[in-house]
């Protein structure tokens, strides 16, 4: 099989793991965090976890740039730097600063990820920097180009935002579960997922990319099932959790 062959297979099973995944997490919701249970095999600390996880989700990427067309243009270079955003932030930043309130998690969790992560890296850094066109700098001016950067601008600030009033909920020494309060949660459980949702949304658009579509399906059908189990969980947790809040849409959802 040629690779582009196996490309468009691999392509294929990335839409279809969008179908499979939010029917099988609106009914199991991962174990880790605050979900995290016994049940799943040996445990790791978070923190390892968390890295071996979203690790390839920047190696892959960067290894798809090296070794895929050359020379690169301004666009893939652009291309490449939008993800970084994200996830160089979400690969070590974000873990790096929550250490101390990372659970252990299931180690097969955090394989079961890091086997997307990889296959998501790869559909995403074989298209953009050799199977897709090759863009010259008048994507830039694309209306595509302009409204999905800036939707992905939009979603990375909600969800970095997010992540801030997170990790600040506690005081030094303090532990156990606070409700979060300000910013996107006045009105949603999980802001920050629906940030991330919005980012690749945004990132699809931008690249106009079937690899990156396929992804922002995904993370909708990973995450938006997640966020309405943390929903449930505050409202059982907490007696004076806001009723007006909603899990993840604004006043919809």
């Amino acid at each position: 099989m040629t690779e582009p062959a196996l490309y468009a297979t691999l392509l294929r099973v990335c839409f279809g793991a969008s179908a499979v995944t939010i029917l099988s997490t609106l009914f199991i919701t991962a174990p880790y965090g605050r979900h995290s249970r016994g049940g799943w095999g040996p445990m790791i600390g978070g923190t390892a976890g968390w890295l071996i996880m979203e690790t390839p989700t920047v190696v892959v990427p960067t290894a798809c740039f090296v070794l895929g067309r050359t020379p690169h243009g301004a666009v893939d270079v652009v291309f490449l730097l939008v993800w970084y955003a994200h996830y160089l932030h979400r690969t070590f930043v974000y873990p790096l600063r929550r250490t101390a309130s990372a659970k252990p998690m299931p180690f097969v969790i955090a394989l079961l990820g890091a086997s997307f992560n990889v296959l998501n890296g790869y559909l995403n850094g074989r298209w953009l920097f050799a199977f897709g066109p090759l863009r010259d700098a008048s994507w830039f001016l694309d209306p595509r180009f302009i409204v999905g950067i800036a939707v992905f601008a939009v979603g990375m600030a909600m969800n970095l935002h997010s992540d801030e009033i997170l990790l600040h909920l506690r005081k030094p020494g303090e532990r156990g579960y606070v409700i979060p309060r300000g910013g996107m949660f006045r009105w949603v459980t999980s802001p920050n997922y629906l940030g991330e949702i919005i980012e690749w949304a945004g990132f699809a658009l931008l690249t106009w990319s079937p690899a990156a579509l396929g992804f922002a399906l995904y993370t909708a059908a990973n995450i938006g099932p997640r966020a309405i189990s943390h929903h449930r969980w505050y409202r059982e947790t907490f007696a004076d959790y806001p009723k007006e809040r909603r899990a993840l849409l604004p006043f919809v959802l």
